[in-house]
């Protein structure tokens, strides 16, 4: 728990001092976003970004400059994607399988949402598809071939292909008899990808903070989630990077859906990332922007390739859908999924996800797999838990002797030589005061993978549980007009009861804790703290999942429970008498009599002495 309170404080400092320092460096408004109108701000860009020739009949492009557009819809039962023809892009994206908050198919993107425009460099003329009308050679509801004509210099192809029984969309570009529209020596292509992220769910700043730009370098495992600073009334920053190593791909991600756009030979490196925040009440969440490069073959001998993975972020769906990609390469878009930090991420690979998977499969509620989950992860960790109250029991039962300690140096002058002979009481009787340390960390690794794990689990998106309409939203049973700064406009029930339980928890552990001499001030502070927490808890988790709140408080109320058994079950007396047979079992052999753990007590006492010792040097000056 102190170091829960410690990385609260720290995270807290951290994002104060960060938006501090982006404030001057990062770019103020583009001029070319408006702030009303999300969506106008996307036709806004691309008028200003696209620039095309005079329209002269001698114009290599003329034959694409006019015309008239229309979609062709792939649909595979997963996903339906339509495809303009103006421009040879993504129009919109629909998910069969899921639905948004007023019950139909969620709508990833729609026209007016999204700018994706390839540009090459020509001799006399570029290539920007946005504004060119391309012709329909060849669709059917899987697949469309489209077709940018010029005049006289050859064609280049646009080929999407939605595959079968996944999110995956394949798109080859392959130019064809364009030697003389191409120089010689081109051999990139770059693309502009826009984007205003919709919002998908109830709870607008919970889902902002998961809404990201990610992207993975080639060359790495793990995904980067770039930062982007928050709006705010007065004004919208945006965050730009420059990533100069090359990338696998980038992705737009909400809460539970993205939109991947992967390079078969890689991004080049330079890529241009920006985003913007956008405030509540608009519907959208962040708009995100990419200026990329990647390889392109003037000749036509090899095309450009790309995949867009458009779909849930589900972990097994993401690896099944990261081995459809071209080549042998491992793109993994699983890391898309923020699972926490390493050793927390591995816990949720490696325990949380399969034992949530094994649950699922009973066709359980969503909130019992929950109370399952905890109940398995609490008889995993029971060891280490029983071994941490042992540890401060074992402290409790030698409070006599320590007493007697106590009684033997009331006066502040001698508090070291009270420590010392404390300690030696300690190492007497082989007991640590760090023996509880070590169990106790060992389940803080599976607490923080939960606080990863449900608020990603799209498994869990709109399944109820008691009152709770939607485990990865807040529970608004009690709810009000006007927002309460800190709180807002509902009171989360599971948040309540999980801060309630914190409470009681922190009741019984400080009950069971050994104050050691000189130590008196240290634990009324900690004390505080500790009473302070759940308070912290309540205003920064009021607006988390409901599923995360429920989790932490049936894992606080199994750890109460299981606190007051042991404290039944055990009998300090008896402790006490264990420890002075194993004391005399073992006097005449310090090895054994050590073998509690005093590796850490033998240090302890090795620093009570060196700190004597310069003590004594102080007086002496």
């Amino acid at each position: 728990m102190t170091l829960i309170s410690v990385v609260l404080v720290l995270v807290f400092l951290w994002s104060g001092n960060s938006q501090k320092k982006t404030a001057p460096a990062k770019a103020r408004y583009e001029q070319n976003i408006q702030k009303e109108n999300p969506a106008d701000s996307i036709q806004s860009a691309l008028e200003t970004t696209i620039a095309i020739s005079q329209q002269d009949s001698l114009s290599p492009l003329f034959p694409a400059m006019n015309g008239n557009e229309n979609v062709t819809v792939l649909d595979n039962g997963l996903v339906k994607i339509g495809i303009s023809s103006k421009g040879a892009v993504p129009a919109f994206a629909t998910l069969s399988n899921y639905n948004d908050q007023q019950g139909n198919n969620v709508t990833l993107f729609s026209q007016d949402e999204i700018s994706l425009n390839f540009k090459i460099d020509g001799k006399n003329q570029n290539i920007q598809s946005k504004n060119l009308y391309f012709e329909t050679v060849s669709n059917t509801s899987s697949s469309v071939t489209l077709r940018l004509n010029t005049n006289g210099y050859g064609h280049l192809d646009f080929v999407y292909t939605l595959l079968p029984e996944s999110y995956m969309l394949n798109l080859d570009i392959q130019a064809s008899g364009m030697d003389n529209f191409f120089s010689s020596n081109l051999n990139t292509l770059a693309i502009d990808w826009i984007q205003n992220l919709r919002q998908q769910e109830k709870g607008f700043e919970f889902e902002q903070r998961y809404t990201t730009l990610t992207y993975k370098r080639a060359d790495k495992v793990k995904a980067k989630v770039m930062g982007i600073s928050p709006a705010t009334k007065k004004s919208r920053r945006a965050s730009n990077k420059t990533i100069e190593e090359q990338l696998d791909w980038v992705a737009y991600k909400n809460q539970f859906f993205s939109c991947i756009m992967i390079a078969s030979d890689t991004y080049d490196g330079g890529a241009q990332l920006s985003g913007i925040s956008y405030l509540k009440g608009n519907g959208y969440m962040k708009k995100l922007m990419a200026k990329t490069n990647t390889h392109f073959d003037p000749s036509g001998s090899q095309p450009t390739r790309f995949q867009f993975y458009i779909g849930p972020n589900d972990y097994k769906i993401l690896k099944q859908n990261s081995k459809l990609a071209h080549g042998d390469r491992k793109i993994r878009l699983n890391r898309v999924i923020d699972l926490g930090w390493p050793v927390v991420r591995e816990v949720n690979r490696f325990l949380i996800i399969p034992l949530f998977n094994l649950l699922s499969k009973w066709n359980l509620n969503m909130g019992i797999v929950i109370l399952l989950m905890t109940l398995i992860v609490k008889v995993l960790v029971f060891p280490a838990q029983v071994k941490s109250y042992m540890s401060s029991a074992k402290m409790r039962a030698l409070k006599p002797y320590v007493d007697e300690v106590n009684a033997k140096y009331p006066k502040p002058e001698d508090a070291m030589k009270k420590q010392q002979e404390t300690m030696a009481v300690y190492s007497k009787y082989g007991v640590s005061p760090m023996g509880g340390c070590l169990p106790s960390l060992i389940q803080m690794p599976v607490w923080m993978a939960f606080f990863f794990f449900v608020p990603n689990a799209i498994e869990l998106r709109q399944q109820s549980f008691l009152w709770a309409t939607d485990l990865t939203g807040f529970d608004d049973l009690i709810s009000w007009t006007n927002n309460i700064p800190l709180i807002g406009n509902h009171l989360s029930i599971f948040c309540v009861l999980f801060c309630v339980t914190n409470i009681i928890n922190t009741i019984y552990s400080m009950q069971q804790q050994q104050m050691n001499p000189g130590q008196e001030d240290t634990m009324k502070m900690m004390r505080w703290m500790m009473y302070a927490m759940p308070v912290i808890f309540f205003f920064s988790f009021n607006n988390y999942s409901s599923g995360l709140c429920y989790y932490y408080f049936i894992s606080g109320l199994v750890g109460i429970i299981t606190m007051i058994w042991l404290r039944r079950s055990t009998d300090d007396k008896a402790i006490l008498a264990k420890l002075e047979a194993d004391y005399e079992a073992n006097r005449n052999d310090p090895t054994k009599r050590k073998a509690g753990g005093s590796n850490m007590m033998a240090r302890l006492e090795a620093l009570q002495k060196e700190q004597e010792r310069l003590q004594k040097q102080q007086q002496k000056k």
